[in-house]
């Protein structure tokens, strides 16, 4: 058959360009000046793959999944193959690397450098290197010899050298080539070859001619030569078989000869004449892919009788599955059902037979389409398509005794399977660690320090250093056995090693913060049973091995709990007493990973919070870090750069908190983690330019990125406030946690954030009053604490929407019966804790971390005049003898029921009580001109005219609807918080001010705290009496609806009478009752607080005109609420 040239393609930009086609055919892989490789999976391939290696790319070379760059930074990379992901640098040299080759088994790697040295590489450790010196002058190619003995090199320096592998000894050289000083002016690139299989022949072209030396010999046998050939040859290339040899000029001829006997077989020549600098054959048929300095791919076929793909069925797998199938691909034919491993394995394609020339067998990470075709014509590599996959079984034909149907003799069907594909298992990995073939790498970097490994000729060690010298002092250890994994923590450093053939796996901890004398203690696996992730806690470490265990040893050593998991770990991490466990649940398809995540405590009480769920990872990703955050929330990256957080506040879900590749630049550009903060809430990572991980020197830099919550519209106002809400309330869910579990957590933090997320609340409140959604305002305050909700009451009624106004008040009041009953849920568990402890020391029991409680602990009311926009529930005399404080400062309760949660940033616990105030304030303080701060601050909480008992301070009031006559900048403490009146005010005011007037609340607050009295208010005198009335009308009441009833009832009394009942109280003078008489309006409607604001607003002459509310509601809101008066 005539042998056809096809139309070039264009590849790359003008320079050196080379190719090499996948380990079976699948695909043409070119690399070219442009720093690019470009994988095509045939020429008619009109989008190649790309995959960036650098800025220029000298030579490639793909076996085993692995792709080897040459590149222009000096060092010689490997690439995952079809994924393009790097994989580290596998040498470096002084200049860049010429050309680099792999053996035929693709183990090692030989690479030639413009510094005139030659290397030889092992791929899977790249510790163990070779080095050939002897050339004068920069090194043009490389070939290995078939059988791994001999190496030949070619130099600008003029000779053809050939070198004894195993003791790096030049055993002959020929003089043979034009001298120049460097790659470019070389007249040909000398591109030698070894004849594959027996390796008897090395051909090197010299001129016009190739000559072909024998092994050991090393004599001349022959030359080959044509007529056709003007220029001087510049690449030679042998045919798999080893039949034929192909060579390509510098002027565009490519010639091939059947070697046996010496005649040339074919003839064809560039269709530009431009140069011909890489020649490939297809592995398996007669193609040549050839490339030219222009950057262009072309394809040569049906080269001499080279094997048609009728020959077998092309069996296609790929590399990345190779290992699912055992056995030779014979069998798809022979009916023989093949069992799939358990997990494949991305290593070397090692087949069983002699005839593996006859499968196909591409590496592109796409299975191909099995072709059965009878017909010569029919090559078309267009027909082993990336995405067409395995041979199956027809259903029709279950009947035949393997599964198959008969092969038929027609040429025109085709079996395929168009199924999703498995994803090859991801390996087990430490977090914060660099890939483990590296020379110097990281063995981790987290929180506490830094673990480098270093493994090259000089040395092999481990180096140790702590952020914090005063934990530990730097440490340099022997690295005898090979420590492959590490973790390190405040008290232990933790190691671990494979096991070899000789050794067992073996667990290794530096017990450093151990107070005698043996620091150090190791622990040997079982026979066949490797460690593969390591982690530290609080007082524990633990390892997961391949026998699909998990073993906890105290830190110290002792063997503690063994338990199995339900699949390959992938990593593991500790923080505190708890243990987080990513392992393998099964196989994924089409580049998905099926991993779960386990979560466990293992303090004293040991329970598993996470129970093998599935872990979230973005489409086609896999995981690359898992850790937990400074403040013990777990945390995990993938590797499209998307951070996930383990929300407490919804049940243990996980929820996105930063998108790493926003922040990246370039396409190959990741950020590599290394520790995760939330409070400050901080992202710290190390930015890597065009790889996934850094590099141990120079000592990268730590860069801090920012969280985002990925909610709608954060360009808006609304929301970039509710992104701010929620990740506050999900950045503060730790607090609870650890609360609940004992730690000591910082009250200012704790305070700041339910503060922030209140004014956030609040802002997002007043901008959807503004866009007149008061159905949205009704929502946002069922977030609120019930402080806040009264400050959205005032805000709603000084923007004249009434109808929000008075469903927030029922609102409040719902909020306050809720608490009022939640308290007296507390105080019967009190009760029966009090009776728990009788005759026991508090401090030795349980219970001590609980609250100091306070006695008689309850919220005064004011007058009925003031709680006319909502009422609060309020304790009755008999009740205030045992209530106590819940919220006092000091010590942390351990329940879960404990409303102390109500100061902690979540949506549901928000809620603060405002019938609550500090224990542990004995001084009147002077009140804070934030609003905000006596909601969450609860030690700032000022004291009101009405007396305490020793130690007792009033909370914040909750007043009416009335403004202080000022602009709206008049702070918002004024409406809860003492605070001294101007002269200007106090006609107007008095009756109210003198409530909060501060100068009498210090004189009057100090009196009655040496007497020890608490005068009641007007609501409480009228409740005393008329609590029967009450009980008759409704017996089934509980204390909470009483008070309830009673409120409601109260309100309905004439102004006047509610007077008597307040001057009863408070011995009020007649001034302030006529005083009150002239400014309130009797009226029993809902709006008579609101309605007494508005007069008084627009009557006070010092009280300015409402602004417009067309004003930016942040700046509105924040004149109201948030600014010092």
């Amino acid at each position: 058959m005539a042998p056809a040239l096809r139309p070039m393609r264009y590849g790359h930009s003008e320079g050196h360009t080379d190719v090499c086609f996948g380990d079976c055919g699948s695909c043409i892989v070119t690399c070219g000046s442009d720093g690019d490789v470009r994988i095509w999976e045939n020429l008619d391939d009109d989008d190649p793959k790309s995959i960036n290696v650098g800025e220029k790319a000298y030579s490639c070379a793909l076996k085993n999944g692995r792709l080897i760059t040459a590149v222009s930074n000096n060092t010689v990379q490997i690439h995952t193959f079809p994924e393009g992901a790097p994989d580290g640098i596998l040498t470096r040299f002084t200049m860049n690397a010429n050309h680099v080759v792999f053996n035929s088994d693709g183990t090692k790697i030989a690479a030639g450098s413009s510094d005139f040295m030659v290397k030889v590489v092992e791929v899977t450790d790249s510790s163990k290197q070779k080095t050939f010196r002897g050339h004068d002058a920069p090194v043009l190619s490389l070939a290995f010899d078939p059988n791994d003995v001999f190496l030949a090199s070619a130099s600008c320096d003029g000779s053809v050298r050939v070198w004894r592998i195993a003791d790096q000894t030049c055993i002959t050289s020929w003089l043979l080539l034009q001298k120049c000083n460097d790659v470019i002016n070389a007249k040909s690139i000398c591109r030698l070859g070894w004849q594959p299989g027996s390796g008897k022949l090395l051909a090197v072209p010299v001129d016009k001619v190739i000559k072909l030396y024998r092994r050991e010999t090393w004599d001349n046998q022959f030359d080959l030569s044509d007529t056709f050939v003007t220029q001087p040859l510049n690449v030679v290339a042998w045919s798999p078989c080893g039949q034929y040899l192909a060579a390509g000029s510098v002027d565009g001829s490519i010639v091939v000869w059947k070697v046996e006997t010496q005649e040339c077989i074919e003839r064809m020549k560039h269709e530009k004449n431009y140069t011909i600098c890489g020649l490939a054959w297809h592995p398996k048929y007669g193609q040549i892919a050839y490339t030219d300095t222009e950057g262009n791919l072309g394809l040569l076929e049906n080269i001499g009788d080279g094997k048609k793909p009728n020959d077998k069925v092309a069996s296609a797998v790929t590399k990345d599955y190779n290992d699912l199938f055992d056995g030779e691909d014979d069998d798809y034919l022979n009916g023989d059902v093949i069992e799939p491993q358990s997990s494949p394995k991305a290593v070397a394609n090692e087949e069983d037979g002699g005839d593996d020339d006859d499968d196909l067998m591409p590496t592109s990470g796409h299975p191909r389409r099995t072709i059965i075709d009878d017909d010569d014509n029919s090559l078309d590599i267009g027909l082993i398509k990336a995405n067409s996959n395995l041979l199956v079984k027809e259903d029709d034909d279950d009947d035949q005794a393997g599964g198959f149907p008969a092969l038929p003799a027609s040429s025109t069907q085709q079996l395929l399977y168009d199924g999703p594909m498995p994803t090859p298992k991801q390996k087990p990995f430490q977090s914060g660690s660099t890939p483990v073939h590296l020379m110097h790498r990281f063995m981790v970097w987290n929180s506490v320090g830094i673990i480098r490994c270093y493994n090259d000729e000089q040395d092999n060690a481990i180096d140790i250093e702590f952020h914090d010298t005063s934990i530990h002092h730097a440490t340099h250890l022997p690295n005898s056995l090979n420590h492959t994994m590490a973790d390190l923590s405040t008290e232990a450093i933790l190691l671990a090693c494979e096991s070899t053939e000789e050794l067992a796996s073996k667990l290794h901890c530096i017990h450093f913060g151990s107070w005698d004398a043996n620091k150090e203690w190791t622990v040997d696996m079982p026979e066949d049973e490797d460690i593969e992730a390591i982690c530290l806690g609080q007082g524990w470490a633990a390892c997961a091995t391949s026998a699909l265990l998990v073993r906890v040893f105290t830190v110290g050593g002792v063997q503690k709990e063994i338990f199995s998991l339900p699949g390959p770990v992938v990593s593991m991490a500790g923080h505190g007493e708890q243990l987080m466990i990513i392992y393998h649940r099964g196989t994924g398809f089409d580049g998905d990973q099926c991993l779960g995540v386990q979560l466990l405590e293992l303090g004293k009480k040991k329970k598993q919070v996470l129970h093998g769920d599935p872990l979230s990872l973005t489409r086609k990703s896999y995981l690359t870090w898992i850790g937990f955050s400074a403040e013990g929330t777990p945390c995990y990256v993938d590797s499209e750069g998307m951070v996930r957080m383990l929300n407490r506040g919804l049940g243990n879900t996980w929820i996105p908190v930063c998108n790493m590749r926003e922040h990246c630049k370039g396409k190959s550009d990741h950020y590599w983690v290394v520790g995760i903060h939330e409070n400050p809430q901080q992202l710290r990572c190390i930015p890597c330019k065009g790889a996934r991980f850094p590099p141990t020197l120079p000592r990268p830099a730590v860069a801090i990125l920012s969280f985002k919550l990925p909610y709608c519209q954060v360009t808006t106002e609304k929301g970039q406030m509710e992104e701010q809400y929620w990740r506050s309330v999900v950045f503060y869910n730790h607090v609870d946690y650890l609360s609940k579990n004992g730690y000591e957590i910082n009250e200012n933090a704790k305070s700041q954030s339910a503060k922030e997320q209140q004014e956030l609340l609040m802002k997002l409140f007043a901008l959807s009053c503004k866009l007149e959604r008061e159905f949205r305002c009704v929502e946002l305050a069922d977030l609120m604490t019930q402080n806040v909700v009264n400050l959205a009451i005032k805000y709603a009624s000084r923007s004249r929407r009434l109808n929000l106004a008075q469903r927030l008040s029922e609102m409040a009041v719902e909020k306050a019966s809720e608490l009022a009953m939640a308290l007296e849920e507390e105080e019967e568990e009190e009760d029966f804790r009090n009776h728990l402890n009788a005759g026991y020391s508090n401090s030795a029991t349980e219970w001590s971390r609980l609250p100091v409680r306070n006695v008689q602990q309850d919220q005064e009311m004011e007058d009925a005049e003031e709680a006319d926009t909502f009422e609060e529930a309020e304790e009755t005399p008999e009740a205030h003898k045992e209530r106590t404080n819940p919220f006092s400062k000091g010590v942390l309760s351990r329940e879960v029921t404990a409303p102390k949660s109500a100061v902690i940033a979540s949506s549901s616990q928000g809620r603060v009580n405002p019938f609550k105030v500090s224990s542990n304030k004995k001084d009147p303080v002077v009140p804070s001109a934030n609003v905000l701060d006596s909601m969450s601050k609860y030690s700032k909480k000022t004291p009101s005219s009405s007396s305490r008992v020793v130690n007792k301070q009033k909370p914040p009031v909750i007043k009416p609807l009335i403004p202080k006559p000022k602009s709206k900048q008049a702070s918002a403490a004024s409406f809860f918080q003492a605070r001294t009146p101007n002269s200007s005010e106090k006609t107007v005011e008095e009756k109210e001010e003198k409530a909060e007037n501060e100068s009498s609340v210090v004189k009057v607050a100090a009196q009655e705290n040496t007497e020890n009295k608490r005068p009641r208010t007007g609501f409480q005198l009228w409740l005393e009496e008329n609590r029967a009335n009450i009980l008759t009308d409704n017996p089934d009441l509980n204390e909470a609806e009483v008070i309830k009833e009673g409120m409601s009832r109260f309100r309905l009394l004439l102004s006047e009478e509610r007077m008597v009942w307040t001057e009863k109280a408070k011995g009020g003078t007649v001034n302030d009752l006529t005083e009150a008489k002239k400014r309130k309006h009797p009226a029993a409607g809902e709006d008579e607080g609101k309605k007494s604001q508005e007069e008084k607003s627009e009557d006070s002459n010092l009280s300015k005109k409402i602004k417009p509310l067309d004003q930016s509601t942040n700046v509105r809101l924040s004149a109201f609420a948030f600014k010092q008066s």
